[in-house]
């Protein structure tokens, strides 16, 4: 029975004798034992959605090449109660001493709530959202600077596109994804100033028809390239259908709309997950911590550029990619004006971390209001 087969007797949240062991567990070395580490994994979508959730099962699948490692995974689960049943299980009935649940909805309150109840229990979040001395210290996250990718991902479509007027589908309005649009339009705005971008939201991270539609109402108001921060690769398929461009997401989605498809931004979560896990097992992990890697360690990177590209524009990817590796391009450096025409950065000021994680405005060029809510 593989770990996707014993999905639903974890609906059971029983609590038996090994998994209150487990969960119980001191951290550390103590896990380098003869039973297996056994790590979780939680999945918002499909783990073959061709994009984010995909990624985080390719990045999963590096563990389970590892020796004294058990990966668990659970797919389609609800940013609800639902994934507090999921972890909860995991722990109970199988043993998990390490859990990532890698959706943005999944961290408060719900894994707050397991990391609460499970204080020997090391849970650790995809999104960033994590703060030192704020929440417990069994927990963490981890995530990318995906916006790097967004801003090739604009210098490319600044290049290719006639209209000037470019599509971004989003899923919910918070920094990680504000940044991502603002980046895409500041990168496209380095090659034609007078790039502008409409935004629609869908709020949510994966549901194709919607995706779809928001595409194809960008497109019918004349955005000619496209980019989303949602999970399918719908928005690349109502491109290619309507003869227009756009963009892979977090995995390489080159496959499913060739013609349409001009690059890819992918994560590389395998090295960060390998990593985490063998601290646990070396008893090195400090716990607590946030991790953000881009370009320059590799986890971020824009591939499979479509070979209708021409060679100047291409080169001009690759020498902001190199810099963005070197650390001497930050999409963020000012004068940096929001599309209000208030200042947000000063001349030659770069964005630290502090200034990313606050990001609630669109930069001069993104068209409308960012929505209230998440």
């Amino acid at each position: 029975m593989n770990d996707f087969t014993a999905i639903g007797r974890r609906r059971l949240l029983g609590t038996t004798a090994a998994g209150i062991a487990a969960a119980t567990l001191p951290l550390g070395g103590a896990l380098a034992q003869a039973k297996p580490l056994v790590v979780g994994f939680i999945y918002v979508g499909p783990r073959d959605d061709y994009g984010y959730n995909q990624a985080h099962a390719e990045g999963a699948a590096a563990l389970k090449k590892m020796a004294g490692v058990k990966v668990l995974e659970e797919e389609k689960v609800p940013e609800t109660v639902a994934v507090e049943k999921s972890m909860e299980s995991m722990i109970n009935l199988d043993g998990a001493a390490l859990v990532f649940p890698t959706s943005f909805g999944y961290f408060e309150p719900h894994m707050l709530k397991m990391a609460a109840k499970f204080p020997k229990v090391q849970f650790r979040h995809c999104g960033g959202m994590w703060t030192s001395g704020k929440h417990p210290t069994n927990t963490g996250s981890y995530f990318g600077y995906i916006d790097e990718c967004q801003y090739l991902n604009g210098v490319v479509a600044g290049h290719v596109s006639k209209t000037g007027k470019l599509g971004f589908i989003a899923a919910k309005p918070i920094p990680q994804v504000l940044r991502n649009i603002n980046a895409f339009t500041l990168g496209a705005q380095s090659i034609n100033p007078k790039v502008k971008t409409k935004v629609v939201w869908i709020n949510t991270w994966f549901d194709p028809p919607k995706e779809s539609d928001a595409a194809q109402s960008l497109i019918n108001g004349h955005a000619d390239v496209l980019l989303q921060n949602t999970d399918s690769s719908a928005v690349l398929q109502t491109a290619e259908k309507n003869g227009k461009f756009a963009f892979g997401w977090d995995s390489d989605m080159s496959a499913v709309a060739p013609k349409a498809h001009l690059a890819s931004n992918v994560v590389h979560w395998g090295p960060y997950y390998v990593k985490a896990v063998k601290d646990v097992l070396d008893g090195t992990w400090k716990g607590n911590q946030r991790t953000i890697w881009g370009a320059k360690e590799g986890t971020t990177e824009v591939i499979k550029m479509n070979e209708a590209i021409p060679e100047a524009v291409r080169k001009k990817a690759e020498e902001a990619e190199a810099g963005l590796k070197a650390g001497t391009l930050s999409p963020f450096t000012g004068p940096l004006h929001d599309n209000t025409g208030k200042e947000r950065l000063a001349k030659g000021q770069v964005a630290e971390q502090d200034w990313l994680d606050k990001v609630d405005f669109y930069v001069k060029g993104v068209e409308g209001k960012v929505p209230s809510g998440k």
